[in-house]
């Protein structure tokens, strides 16, 4: 899978961020402001930019910005250990989007984070694998990830929604302190706004021990960028930092949008850090 925002991707919600032109970033990069519009465009460069400059320019890290210019990707993630994890990708309008089911062998509890756009790759697998889905976990309501709530919840009535919205329903918000077994697998969270105001991380680990080896991350950060920081940028790194580089380097992070990574991988590649 290629990453979900290439070079000019990248670039252009870096200059958002900053609140950098077009002009002033082209100019830092050497580029025509024609060169310039081509690259955010396409992601392709015609030429090598002064990467140090324009990384300056835009807050970025001009190392690992020049990693992602020549094809950095995070490693292929073997899912072998993690049997009952399913990463599903939907797509509408041209828009993919992940959502993931997860379960316990034994009890076949099972819990969806997001739904994406079509229920129907999600309905089955629970059917394939025998599952019950007892929770729904939003990491935040932008509408691709919350699209197929409607045939989901139709099929599995019962099964107890969680979100960290303020509109949501009293007893459907996150808590400060909830946790939440599926046989031996323990699943907490952790607010991460900035890209959304409802913004959440759920962290997936194993009891007794509870060590995090999964975090779904929603659209907080993505295999070599971040989201859109639709509320706040500021926030939105604030929170990448404070919740989700502390966890533990092997933590696989499940993004909403764009490939499997892990803390090491971004702490050490993505250019917004």
């Amino acid at each position: 899978m290629s990453l979900e925002d290439h070079l000019g991707d990248i670039l252009r919600k870096a200059r958002a961020m900053s609140g950098v032109s077009a002009e002033a970033a082209a100019e830092a990069a050497g580029f025509t402001g024609a060169e310039w519009n081509a690259l955010e465009e396409s992601g392709q460069p015609a030429r090598q930019p002064a990467f140090a400059a324009l990384a300056s320019r835009l807050g970025l890290n001009a190392a690992k910005l020049e990693a992602i210019a020549h094809g950095w990707l995070p490693t292929p993630k073997d899912l072998s250990t993690w049997r009952e994890l399913r990463p599903l990708t939907t797509t509408h309008g041209g828009n993919a989007v992940n959502c993931y089911l997860v379960w316990d062998e034994v009890s076949r509890e099972a819990a969806l984070f997001d739904t994406g756009w079509d229920a129907g790759p999600v309905l089955a697998h629970i059917a394939d694998n025998q599952l019950q889905l007892r929770h729904i976990f939003f990491t935040h309501s932008h509408e691709d990830h919350i699209a197929a709530l409607a045939p989901v919840r139709g099929q599995f009535p019962k099964a107890f929604l969680h979100s960290g919205s303020v509109h949501a329903p009293v007893h459907q918000r996150n808590r400060p302190n909830d946790f939440i077994h599926l046989g031996s697998l323990r699943i907490t969270h952790r607010d991460t706004p900035g890209h959304a105001e409802d913004g959440v991380t759920y962290i997936i680990g194993t009891w007794p021990d509870d060590a995090p080896h999964v975090a779904v991350v929603g659209d907080a950060i993505f295999a070599g960028s971040i989201g859109r920081g639709f509320q706040s940028w500021e926030l939105a790194r604030q929170k990448i930092r404070e919740q989700i580089f502390p966890l533990p380097p092997a933590t696989l992070l499940c993004p909403g949008h764009g490939p499997l990574t892990t803390v090491a991988e971004e702490k050490a590649h993505n250019p917004f850090f």
